[in-house]
């Protein structure tokens, strides 16, 4: 038998282990950055509050032999053939992710939240129309109609904003809405570390007449679990990415409520179907059959009480962060946190955004620059730092061990001799030392997959 027939003969090897044996054999330049990078995620102290672990049988699920399926439409309505195997798993995905958010209705084809946001957007508004949301300084985000995004290009932007406390009043909100009249207002954030009241934001749409898009991309896990308000019977539509939270591939969803079938703004169509239709033919083509899989083995596993636990100690664990990180003297936006995620002014520490990023790399420690409410510094630096407490979870690190973390932050942050917005020095022995800390502890609670 020839080598190239052992290495596809699946009595011998897994797909998995035969693609991973091929790569490595053809491409051992490629195959070498995959496992620094491998070694890299084991090693490093990750806090980014926009990312989470997929476990290994969801990055399996998102290389598989389905990436060979090319099926344009839905279950059932392809416009190729050869999509038998892949509807039963579309199939799947969908009535996974309408049982973990108890929703009405779910498409699971967006490529990301980014482009579900957009096909939502487009297919509720004309161009031209009016949205409000909250804006980028407070924590909003780009899909949401700032001016660098096409949201921002072809809709009427109106925005609220959080008070001089860090927090939305649902009263301001509501002025604003009266003022504007939008045709969608939106709820959500990528910077906000407190509950959002869905319920007083579909009030206020209800006064203007407008559909409320709930974007949960940065919650979706606390969601499911039971430990953040849900917006499903609030919001018209709402919207999610599966990686942020949720420990699935890059992707997103698109979910709707007990709205599912109210008439669209044409008059004729039906909610669901205008979803449908905005996703495909509307904003995509074909779908990406295999993260769709993916996606199905992450919402099997959001809808475990081992997801639940775990999501438990994410909230648990923000609190041990951010009130640790006041007593080390830093200023924590709103003073604490609902969620998974900590915002401080690093300004006040006489730091800017991406000093502080910068500097934490270098010792093994991942955060990233964030701007804040009445920040005078550019997007690029930034007078923040945005924490996130999803991954330290997932190692299994408890509120202990995080205030540890919180520590180690400090010991970088108060070394930095800052020469400017974007420069500084970081002594070598004391960068090295934090070095061995750092490594120490990611080998202590090394990369967790599982939700047992």
């Amino acid at each position: 038998m020839l080598e190239s027939e052992q290495i596809i003969n699946p009595t011998t090897r897994s797909i998995a282990e035969t693609g991973w044996y091929a790569l490595t054999r053809d491409d051992p330049d490629l195959g070498a950055l995959l496992d620094s990078e491998a070694s890299y995620q084991a090693t490093s102290l990750s806090m980014v509050a926009s990312a989470s672990l997929a476990p290994p049988s969801v990055l399996c699920a998102n290389g598989t032999v389905l990436s060979n399926v090319t099926a344009e439409g839905y279950p059932g309505a392809r416009y190729h053939p050869g999509a038998v195997h892949f509807d039963a798993i579309e199939m799947l995905a969908i009535e996974r992710a309408k049982r973990v958010f108890d929703a009405r209705y779910a498409n699971v084809q967006p490529h990301s939240c980014s482009s579900a946001n957009l096909a939502v957007l487009a297919a509720l508004l004309p161009r031209g129309g009016r949205i409000l949301a909250l804006d980028l300084e407070s924590g909003g985000h780009l899909t949401h109609g700032a001016s660098a995004s096409v949201s921002g290009k072809h809709y009427d932007v109106a925005c609220y904003s959080v008070e001089p406390d860090g927090r939305l009043d649902y009263g301001a909100v509501l002025d604003r809405a009266l003022e504007h009249r939008p045709d969608v207002i939106i709820a959500g954030a990528s910077a906000y570390p407190r509950w959002i009241d869905f319920a007083q934001f579909r009030a206020i749409a209800d006064r203007v007449d407008a559909f409320l898009l709930a974007d949960i991309s940065h919650i979706a896990g606390l969601v499911a679990a039971g430990l953040h308000p849900s917006p499903i019977d609030y919001a018209h539509v709402t919207t999610t990415s599966t990686y942020k939270q949720l420990a699935g591939p890059r992707g997103g969803l698109i979910l709707l409520g007990k709205d599912h079938r109210r008439t669209s703004p044409d008059g004729r169509t039906e909610l669901w179907q205008l979803m449908q239709r905005a996703v495909f033919p509307g904003f995509q083509g074909t779908p990406d059959p295999s993260s769709i899989a993916a996606k199905a083995r992450a919402l099997a596993i959001a809808s475990s009480g081992g997801f639940q636990a775990t999501m438990k100690r994410v909230v648990d664990n923000a609190k041990a962060l951010s009130d640790e990180l006041v007593t080390l003297g830093y200023e924590v936006l709103t003073g604490g946190t609902d969620n998974h995620m900590v915002l401080v002014d690093v300004q006040a520490a006489g730091l800017t955004g991406i000093v502080a990023e910068r500097a934490l790399e270098e010792c093994g420690i991942l955060v990233n620059r964030n701007k804040i409410p009445g920040d005078p510094l550019p997007p690029a630096v930034g007078g923040g730092l945005r924490f996130g407490t999803n991954i330290l979870s997932q190692r299994g690190m408890g509120p202990f061990e995080v205030r540890e973390c919180a520590g180690i932050v400090h010991l970088v942050l108060s070394g930095l001799k800052v020469q400017d917005a974007t420069h500084y020095e970081l002594e070598r022995a004391l960068r090295d030392s934090v070095r061995d800390r750092v490594n120490a502890l990611c080998a202590r609670f090394p990369l967790q997959f599982d939700y047992e």
